[in-house]
């Protein structure tokens, strides 16, 4: 088994810049994300510090075709048009760009203005993402959100006046939700939706909110694991039935309208990750490196301000984490993985515990790719523990 990664293996998954906006209006109880809630926020001085780490780490990437950009968080849609503006100016000026270039902006249903959804577009922005949640009142006080069900329908209304490609945020398996509750829900949401869809099942995550009640026995109405087994079997068959193909775990989309920045996670190509808390992967040198920025807002911004670089040291992704980290995120893609790709990083897809996953039924070996099938995804975790069994 090889001690390297191939030199340009990250070009199978491609290169796109990940900037993260760490602020919000106010942190969900679900939320494991690095955000934060802030009274004043000086945008000059993280403008500055954007476009620092921008053009620093364009030097050490120069000449790449950037295939994505994605304003995350925290909410984006807090930033001023004019910063975004600025940001992508800098990155246009920084690194050519792929003809199909995707750029997407997260928002909030109580960020959303007609103005300000334009002055983004006209910056250069061409996709938004709409962390709508829930379609109800109820599970919107639930889950902490600050907008109303009605707020939600206006900001998909805003952003489908105003730009092409739309995608919305659901969480389903919530607390005391039937399955006739979400059938009903994910019915209005198909109805709205442009071409993409993310559902994601309601994960408690230690740290959070959400994560103390549950620990306190104080999250009442949890779905049973059957339940959500059904939950999320029903989703991928109506999201099927409407078109929109389940072409990773909890994304869904049109033909030709999945995620091109998401891909580049999911297939382990390189990305330039800035802002507080962003990760990153880059080969440089024949070197494959992880890379990390300091949680806190105020210490990644002094940090960049001080110094001259927003990062902290970096770490070298060894041939065996790659394996690692290109069959969990690869197998989550419907298609899979390439299993010529696979065979130059060593990865042996003739392996007894990947023929008995396939005897069972859970993969799929075909001519040229390794995936999991529709029986194996309902339980990838179990499968990739398999497949990642010394």
């Amino acid at each position: 088994m090889p001690d390297f990664i191939p030199a340009d293996d990250w070009r199978s998954g491609g290169f796109g810049l990940y900037l993260h906006w760490p602020f919000c209006k106010a942190k969900c109880p679900y939320c494991d994300f690095n955000s934060h809630v802030v009274a004043n926020i000086d945008e000059a001085r993280w403008e500055a510090a954007y476009l620092s780490e921008i053009k620093r780490l364009a030097a050490q990437t120069e000449g790449r075709v950037l295939q994505s950009v994605f304003f995350g968080g925290g909410t984006p849609s807090m930033m001023s048009p004019d910063l975004v503006d600025s940001i992508l100016r800098q990155i246009r000026a920084s690194w050519p760009a792929a003809n199909d270039i995707e750029i997407t902006l997260e928002a909030n249903p109580t960020s959303v203005e007609a103005g300000r959804f334009a002055g983004y577009r006209d910056a250069g922005v061409n996709r938004v993402s709409l962390g709508v949640q829930a379609l109800n009142d109820g599970d919107l006080r639930r889950l902490g959100r600050m907008h109303s069900a009605q707020e939600a329908y206006t900001a998909f209304d805003i952003a489908r006046s105003v730009f092409d490609r739309v995608s919305f945020d659901l969480i389903y398996a919530r607390q005391d939700q039937s399955l006739a509750d979400w059938k009903s829900e994910l019915s209005q949401a198909l109805s709205m939706a442009v071409d993409h869809l993310s559902l994601y099942q309601l994960t408690i995550e230690d740290g959070t909110v959400f994560g103390a009640r549950a620990a306190a026995g104080h999250l009442s109405g949890l779905p049973s694991d059957d339940l959500g087994a059904d939950l999320y079997l029903m989703t991928q068959d109506m999201c099927g039935a409407a078109g929109f193909d389940g072409y990773e775990v909890s994304n869904h989309a049109r033909p030709g309208a999945s995620s091109i920045h998401n891909r580049i996670y999911w297939q382990s190509g390189d990305y330039v990750g800035i802002g507080p808390g962003a990760q990153g992967r880059l080969t440089l040198d024949d070197t494959r490196w992880s890379t990390s920025t300091p949680l806190a807002p105020t210490t990644w911004l002094s940090q960049v301000e001080r110094t001259g670089m927003g990062e902290d040291p970096r770490d070298i992704v060894s041939a065996g984490d790659h394996r690692t980290e290109l069959l969990l995120m690869g197998l989550r893609l419907r298609e899979g993985l390439d299993k010529a790709r696979l065979a130059a990083n060593g990865i042996d897809t003739d392996a007894k515990r990947i023929r008995d996953l396939i005897h069972l039924g859970f993969v799929a070996d075909d001519a040229e790719r390794l995936r999991v099938t529709d029986a194996g995804r309902p339980v990838l975790n179990g499968v990739l523990r398999e497949i990642l069994a010394d």
